[in-house]
């Protein structure tokens, strides 16, 4: 039976969160690492410490230092829950897992603009996991600008061991299931 590391793609607002905690609810020994949860932690308790500028490199330091606890001293599958659009950051990361000898999966949220934009619209999501923007469409809007996420790309056949693709939301069951046969093996 392998051990899985599960990681989500996609832009806001496209159901990664979702999709995690129904993965985790239906995959045994598994856990959801969600850097949102990292950053309203930080951003309610320590705002004062976080850069104005750059990169959130705290949130990056506190989700690296629970991915490694979990990699390192659990034996739990684990879900990776942001948006992981920088390729280079997610080749890097897909590669310390197969060195690890770890399963990979991606599942990237290719769901229309007009969903996100309606989904945005009626979202009662808090904010406080913002440090930079200050609206869900300035996050939207800046994901879709590439020369924003210069390193942007949707994931593409053999970045991992397996690539499921959701473009809408009735496709969230059949990939869980697909994910739940990879991890039989």
């Amino acid at each position: 039976m392998p051990r899985l590391v599960i990681m989500t793609v996609g832009k806001t607002h496209s159901g990664k969160t979702t999709f995690a905690n129904k993965l985790e609810s239906q995959l045994a020994n598994s856990v959801v690492i969600d850097q949102d949860n990292h950053a309203e932690f930080l951003n309610t308790f320590y705002r004062k410490l976080l850069s104005k500028k750059g990169s959130n490199s705290l949130k990056y330091d506190v989700s690296r230092t629970i991915l490694e606890h979990a990699l390192n001293d659990t034996s739990f599958h684990i879900i990776l829950c942001n948006s992981n659009l920088s390729r280079s950051g997610r080749l890097k990361l897909l590669e310390e897992f197969h060195q690890m000898g770890l399963t990979t999966v991606l599942v990237h949220f290719d769901l229309p603009e007009r969903i996100l934009q309606e989904r945005i619209a009626t979202s009662n999501r808090s904010t406080v996991i913002f440090r930079s923007a200050t609206t869900f469409e300035e996050v939207l809007s800046r994901q879709q600008n590439r020369s924003f996420y210069k390193d942007s790309a949707a994931p593409v056949a053999g970045e991992a061991d397996h690539l499921f693709v959701i473009r809408h939301s009735d496709d969230v069951q059949a990939v869980i299931g697909q994910v739940l046969d990879v991890s039989s093996g």
